[in-house]
C-alpha cells in the first residue's frame, strides 16, 4: 500500500476538482498522429507497394493500428473523465479508474499531509491548468500528483486552507500540546 490511505467514500465531498480540457487535447493529438501514421501506411500500400502480398500486409497492419488506436483513445478519454480530486472532513482524495479492479480512492489524511503546491509556467497560467502535488509527511510514494487539473491553483489554496484549519483545531483541542510524563 506504500503508506497511502485508502477509503470507501462515506463522507460527503466538500470541494471537488476535475481535469481540464488540456488533458483531453493531448490524447486527441496522439490519436490523430496515430491515425495519420495508419492512413499513410495504407496509402503507401496502394500506391508504392511492389507486390499484392505486401499491399495486403500493409493494409492489414494499418487497419489493426487504427482499431487498436481507437480502442486506446476511447479508454484514455473514459479514464480521464473518471479522475476526480476532492476534499472532505478526513483528507484529500483522488478517485480514478475505469475497470472495477482498477477503480478506487487513494489519498492523504489531514493529519498526514505535508503541504499542497502547484507548478507554474506560461501555459499553466494561460490555460489555468496546473500540475499539483499533495505531499505526505512520511513517504514520498504516498504523494498525490495530478497533471492538468482545472483551476489547480484554487484547489491548492483550498487544500492548504483546510489543512491549516485542521491543524488549528488540533492545537485548540490540546492534542499536540500534551506533554510526555513518565
Amino acid at each position: 500500500m506504500n503508506g497511502s490511505e485508502f477509503l470507501t467514500q462515506t463522507t460527503a465531498a466538500e470541494n471537488s476538482y476535475r481535469l481540464s480540457w488540456l488533458a483531453y487535447v493531448k490524447v486527441v493529438f496522439k490519436f490523430l498522429l496515430l491515425v495519420a501514421t495508419a492512413v499513410g501506411l495504407i496509402w503507401w500500400s496502394f500506391h508504392k507497394s511492389r507486390s499484392v502480398q505486401s499491399a495486403n500486409l500493409s493494409v492489414a497492419l494499418g487497419s489493426l493500428l487504427l482499431i487498436i488506436g481507437a480502442v486506446l483513445f476511447i479508454y484514455r478519454i473514459v479514464y480521464l473523465r473518471s479522475v476526480k480530486l476532492y476534499t472532505d472532513s478526513v483528507g484529500v482524495w483522488i478517485f480514478r479508474g475505469v475497470f472495477p479492479w482498477s477503480r478506487g480512492y487513494r489519498g492523504v489524511k489531514w493529519r498526514d499531509m505535508e503541504d499542497a503546491m502547484y507548478f507554474t509556467g506560461f501555459f499553466s497560467w494561460l490555460f489555468r491548468s496546473y500540475t499539483i502535488r499533495i505531499g505526505h509527511r512520511f513517504t514520498k510514494t504516498s504523494e498525490i500528483v495530478i497533471a492538468d487539473l482545472a483551476k489547480g491553483h484554487k484547489a491548492v489554496e483550498h487544500i492548504n486552507h483546510m489543512h491549516h484549519l485542521v491543524l488549528d483545531a488540533e492545537h485548540a483541542s490540546g492534542r499536540s500540546s500534551e506533554s510526555f510524563s513518565p
